[in-house]
């Protein structure tokens, strides 16, 4: 998510990487996070669902004093890390530490256990002070067309979840993957791998690539093919992933949508196909049309649908009271998590649809600090919360380079392609010369320029020497300011502007004077104005938001 905001002038900082190799650093060198937790506060904590959202919210109850157990419907915790998301791409070790670590604390994990079968919510209650929902995404959407139910359809979820707990799927010479999402070319890589060595373990999801790239590791497999609705640059998987499918050897039929799945003696043979005019309208919407007679036929024995996931909510029971929405999630207090139901809150995928990781895991944050408040007797308020502090450091004499030159990013390195057998991790990690390297790339965003005005005579060195040229002198009378001067821009740049403020009820007339203006945006903290400027007037500060 950061990385996408990133990029300012060119490629962003490989800030994924960069923290996978701060991690790998941390292991190498045994460092041991010192972990602990608070005097227990005598209450009990149910937690459904042993996926990122509730693993995340059982490690910040437990460290609060909470009594905590968590309930999972698989024989191993994780839930999508290990179950959907394939090992070439996380390995499995590091979700192990990461379990491991939290149950040190004093969590209780109890596997095999699912909601509506081995218990319910009214159960639950009887036990517990509070319950946590969070059981993910783990059903499959179907298509509606005809032939879905033919032997050799199968379901992208239903595929990866086998193929991670070790489980021999049955596979044809010529799989192809349904979707444009990064499940379905997880999918068709992980088929992929098995044209080269026999299924063992994985795990990792996103939606169409995760299937394709999956589906490309299957050793019976001899092609594998993905078929989505979108242009190549439309396609909603990330763009790396996509070139990694390429380069594993993976077909992409795109601007394609499935028509029907033909069948011959009750088993898959292929798909038809109809070539796509539009995939969104003219307001942006998803609603693609078709040409009509464009048809076509994919050959396939294996057809595998990764168009999406929703939750299972068969087991909650009107008389739980928590609601629905139309999307089939929970309703919840976009800022508490709280549900319609008094003491039970829901996170990640089950509250908001599939979404990225670290979305689940800052909901099990989230959720952790709800439930101690309504556990406290505090009232939960389902307000917007006051904007995070900021503490600001004014920073003196900063080590910048002299000059800032463009620097492409140093990507991670990747294994061969023709390395890529079975499960072997793909993305490596950097080495440490390499990530001090990409790391120097960092503009430093959260530093700010300032000037306070009490000794600038306007020379404009700042002006001349900024090399994005956002710096200006703009006189006062071609600024033009709606409402109350002082609130919007501030005393400590008033005094730079060497303007009097108006009266409260006086005239708006502006005083003649020169104003310093600056596009934060432009700006790629060189700190050339602050080194430069001849009486030290120009300033840097430092942004921290306090957590």
């Amino acid at each position: 998510m950061a990385e996408g905001e990133c990029p300012l002038v060119d490629e962003p900082v490989s800030i994924r990487a960069l923290k996978r190799f701060v991690a790998d650093y941390a292991k190498k060198n045994n460092y041991k996070e010192k972990l602990s937790a608070a005097p227990a506060k005598g209450k009990k904590i149910a937690i459904i669902g042993a996926g990122p959202a509730g693993l995340s919210a059982a490690d910040h109850l437990v460290r609060k004093g909470y009594d905590v157990t968590v309930f999972e419907s698989q024989k191993i915790a994780g839930g999508m890390m290990h179950l959907g998301i394939p090992e070439y791409r996380l390995p499995r070790d590091t979700i192990k530490a990461e379990i491991d670590m939290i149950l040190s604390m004093g969590v209780k994990l109890k596997c095999n256990m699912a909601a509506g079968r081995d218990f319910t919510i009214s159960d639950l209650k009887k036990e517990y002070d509070a319950i946590f929902i969070a059981i993910g995404a783990h059903k499959s959407r179907d298509l509606r067309i005809e032939g879905v139910e033919l032997d050799g359809v199968l379901r992208g979820v239903d595929f990866l979840l086998n193929a991670n707990l070790g489980y021999k799927v049955e596979m044809g010479k010529k799989v192809l993957v349904i979707g444009g999402g990064n499940v379905a070319i997880d999918v068709a890589r992980v088929a992929v791998r098995r044209k080269k060595e026999k299924l063992g373990m994985a795990e990792d999801l996103t939606t169409a690539i995760d299937v394709a790239r999956a589906a490309v590791r299957m050793g019976e497999v001899e092609e594998v093919h993905m078929v989505c609705l979108e242009s190549l640059e439309e396609m909603p998987a990330h763009e790396e992933e996509v070139g990694e499918a390429l380069n594993e050897g993976i077909i992409i039929h795109n601007s394609l949508g499935p028509k029907r799945i033909i069948g011959e003696k009750g088993a898959a043979a292929g798909l038809e196909v109809i070539k796509v005019k539009s995939v969104f309208d003219d307001k942006g919407r998803f609603n693609p049309t078709f040409i009509e007679g464009a048809e076509s036929v994919i050959e396939a024995d294996t057809i595998i649908m990764a168009i999406g996931q929703a939750s299972d909510l068969s087991w909650i029971k009107p008389k739980d009271g928590i609601e629905f929405t139309q999307r089939n999630t929970i309703v919840v207090d976009q800022e508490t998590l709280a549900t319609t139901a008094e003491g039970i809150f829901a996170g990640g995928d089950v509250a908001f649809g599939p979404r990225l990781l670290i979305n689940a895991i800052a909901d099990g944050k989230r959720a952790a600090e709800s439930i101690d408040k309504y556990l406290s007797g505090e009232k939960i308020s389902h307000k917007k919360p006051a904007k995070k502090e900021m503490v600001v450091t004014y920073v003196t004499a900063y080590d910048v380079e002299k000059t800032i030159e463009k620097k492409e990013s140093l990507h991670p390195p990747t294994l061969a392609t023709k390395r890529r057998i079975g499960f072997k991790e793909v993305e490596l990690a950097y080495t440490d010369e390499a990530a001090v390297e990409e790391a120097k790339r960092c503009l430093r965003c959260n530093h700010r320029i300032t000037a306070g005005g009490d000794y600038c005579f306007l020379c404009g060195i700042c002006k001349d020497i900024c090399p994005q040229e956002c710096i200006d002198m703009k006189k006062v009378d071609r600024i033009s300011i709606e409402g109350n001067l002082e609130k919007l821009i501030g005393p400590a740049i008033m005094r730079l502007f060497r303007w009097p403020l108006p009266k409260e009820g006086g005239s708006k007339t502006w005083m003649e004077g020169t104003a310093f203006v600056k596009d934060s945006e432009k700006c790629i903290r060189c700190f050339m104005c602050q080194r430069e400027c001849p009486l030290s007037v120009v300033t840097i500060e430092r942004i921290t938001p306090i957590y």
